[in-house]
């Protein structure tokens, strides 16, 4: 399974649509948003995917019930922090983050050093991320928004080969 992801858009439009438009381009099977969608109108441009997204809110995210009814309109799936989900016999862990960006890394890495999950995937610092914690593996995507740590990024991660490229969208 190719799998996109990606986080902390913060209603940056034009870096959204350029992230759109690398999914659909790569054809992903499913796209991770690790929150921080911000406003119910990302939600409604994150339509343009070709393939299903499943997410997570994150801290800044406003108006949850419309973005969660605007999803739901999409076919997508949208849940409370940290949600667990099965990608091709990986135990994948998806949340967005707590507190400040050291304590939310310092969490992973607790988590990451139970061995009860393959795969951690967060948002929340806007920092690029991709190492291992003992066997699990652990990735942020940066932000598509851009303009806190100067890159606007996502991640394509293959869940057979265990392979992850980080794609710049600026």
């Amino acid at each position: 399974m190719l799998l996109g992801i990606m986080s902390d858009t913060h209603d940056n439009l034009q870096n959204l649509d350029r992230a759109i438009e690398l999914f659909n381009e790569l054809k992903v099977d499913l796209v991770v948003h690790c929150g921080d969608f911000i406003s119910p109108f990302v939600m409604r441009r994150l339509g343009k995917l070709n393939s299903k997204l499943v997410g997570v809110f994150g801290n800044n995210d406003g108006d949850r019930g419309l973005l969660l009814d605007i999803a739901r309109e999409l076919g997508f799936e949208i849940h409370n922090m940290p949600y667990e989900l099965s990608l091709d016999g990986l135990k994948v862990l998806l949340l967005h983050g707590l507190g400040s960006p050291e304590f939310t890394r310092r969490f992973v890495e607790g988590i990451a050093k139970s061995g009860l999950y393959d795969v951690i995937i967060y948002g929340h610092s806007h920092m690029l991320e991709q190492r291992r914690v003992q066997k699990c593996l652990v990735l942020n995507p940066g932000e598509v928004f851009g303009m806190l740590s100067g890159r606007a990024t996502v991640m394509v991660f293959d869940t057979k080969t265990l392979e992850v490229e980080v794609k710049e969208l600026k």
